[in-house]
């Protein structure tokens, strides 16, 4: 049982200076919560290891005691590089404060760069980022003033520009299963996801690093079927096991997640009919039979809750970045996994099919949008979320619908007989002359001929040509004062503009 110790031995083994990386997604998913909370233990004890570098795809963490959180402690990491930062607050308050080196790229290119690692290529050559934040030419994906490296090239490739992202080196990988055996195979019978375990052990080694599992039980050398084997003990340094590993930070174990139950989806509550209701209603109204779909973080998992209460779920495939297929997307801190899901895969299989314009359409959320078709979900004033999979997605599918009220801060809405009615605008609009930061680009948009749709409560929008199109108004409202007053930029205005269907607003 030499592989099996304790959290404190595994630990040790992190060294100033490293870079970590750390497997895991938003409310506890495959988290290596006990590693993590050890690592910040040993930190305030002994103020070592001091400097590290994190590497994580996902953004980890519930937005209070889980995930990254733990280990944002003034000296202790010296620059994180993260696909998603919204689910760790604390860390992202050092990145705002400049006392960390702060990064956001791709969810997927990170994810990719771990087979780039682990195979000795050079890095991950891809079109995702042009023209946004990611891209050298804007913002390089640094987030603060202290990241002054350049993470990102631009090159050219058959007389076409590419985005170009390096290898980084990984000295320490913490990783996570459900069962591990003596000799350190690893199954995740009870997980909700796969994500990336396997390519970031494979990086680890290749690197020269060391893989540390956190697993909740230990079985006999030889008893997990090798079918069940996700990770191979080949890669695995040292196992330490957390009896009380949680699935998510929000249930011990749901067999519904891990996809091993099915359950009628006739015991989905339907959401109550407010603006996130109107929003997904509208937006579910692009779908189509046989579709394959993503549906992202926040308003968008409204849409998955809209058909299943209408009885056609069954006749579409929704997806999500994390590698899940199948099932009804989860919303809030647990966004990631799905309700009985129909496949689990590693999340850079997910990404390739997504790169490679698998999706028939994708539904995201928008922070601010502006005329040129932008939209900015990464960062606005001192809210740093990051793009988690948006950019890959956006960039890749077939067709893209974003989805949002209308303006944010105290909006409130009365929605009744068939219109809505505003109680209280918000005090910050959304609809901006310019976005803080271009989690999505326009130009590339129209530059690859790629339908997109901007979906409020009160207003439909179209990307054209020409700009952007105000092309449906909502019943109720009155176009000067409800819209255009409420836009820092005024849109086109389609000639056939019409009048969105009264059934959204009706329960």
């Amino acid at each position: 049982m030499g592989k099996v110790v304790d959290a404190r031995s595994a630990i040790n083994h992190i060294e100033d200076g490293m870079t970590v990386a750390i497997l895991g997604s938003g409310g506890g998913i495959c988290e290596p919560t006990y590693l993590l909370k050890e690592l910040r233990s040993k930190y305030l004890e002994e103020q070592k290891p001091a400097g590290l570098t994190l590497l994580h795809a996902n953004g980890i963490g519930d937005k209070d005691t889980f995930g990254t959180d733990a280990l944002a402690l003034e000296g202790l990491v010296k620059r994180d590089i993260a696909g998603h930062w919204g689910m760790a607050p604390s860390m992202a308050e050092l990145a705002l404060e400049e006392k960390i080196e702060a990064y956001n790229l791709p969810q997927g290119v990170i994810s990719q760069m771990y087979h780039s690692i682990a195979s000795h290529k050079p890095g991950v050559i891809t079109k995702t980022g042009l023209n946004t934040f990611i891209d050298p030419r804007i913002e390089g994906g640094k987030m603060n003033a202290s990241a002054k490296e350049d993470l990102v090239k631009i090159i050219h490739l058959e007389d076409e520009e590419w985005l170009f992202y390096p290898n980084i080196g990984i000295d320490v990988a913490l990783i996570r299963g459900t069962t591990a055996d003596e000799n350190g195979n690893i199954s995740y019978e009870e997980e909700a996801a796969v994500l990336d375990g396997v390519s970031i052990a494979q990086a680890a080694r290749n690197s020269g690093g060391i893989v540390i599992a956190q697993v909740k039980y230990l079985a006999k050398a030889g008893t997990i079927p090798a079918k069940d084997v996700v990770i191979p003990g080949i890669y695995v340094d040292y196992i330490v096991v957390d009896e009380n590993q949680c699935q998510t930070c929000e249930r011990i174990y749901d067999p519904m997640l891990a996809g091993n139950v099915k359950a009628p989806m006739e015991q989905i509550s339907p959401i109550p009919l407010n603006a996130r209701k109107v929003v997904a209603r509208r937006a579910a109204k692009e779908l189509k039979e046989g579709m394959v779909i993503n549906l992202g973080v926040g308003m968008p998992s409204g849409i998955a809750a809209v058909a299943a209460e209408d009885g056609y779920l069954d006749k579409l495939n929704f997806t999500v970045e994390q590698g899940i297929i199948g099932g009804m997307p989860m919303g809030g801190v647990i966004f990631g996994v799905s309700y009985v899901p129909d496949a689990m895969l590693d999340q850079t299989l997910q990404f390739n099919f997504y790169d490679g314009g698998g999706l028939d359409i994708a539904f995201l959320g928008m922070a601010q949008m502006d005329m040129e078709g932008n939209v900015n979900s990464s960062k606005t004033g001192r809210l740093l979320s990051g793009c988690g999979g948006a950019i890959n997605i956006s960039q890749n599918a077939k067709r893209v619908v974003f989805c949002g009220t209308f303006t944010a801060k105290g909006f409130q809405a009365d929605i009744r007989d068939g219109e809505i009615k505003i109680i209280s605008e918000g005090a910050v609009k959304k609809l901006v002359e310019q976005v803080d930061q271009i989690t999505f680009s326009g130009k590339y948009a129209r530059r690859v001929n790629q339908p997109v749709l901007y979906v409020t409560e009160r207003a439909v929008f179209e990307l054209r040509e020409e700009g952007i199109v105000l092309t449906e108004i909502a019943p109720g409202m009155d176009l000067e004062k409800d819209i255009l007053s409420q836009m820092e930029a005024r849109p086109l205005i389609s000639p056939a503009l019409k009048v969105m269907d009264k059934e959204l607003f009706e329960d």
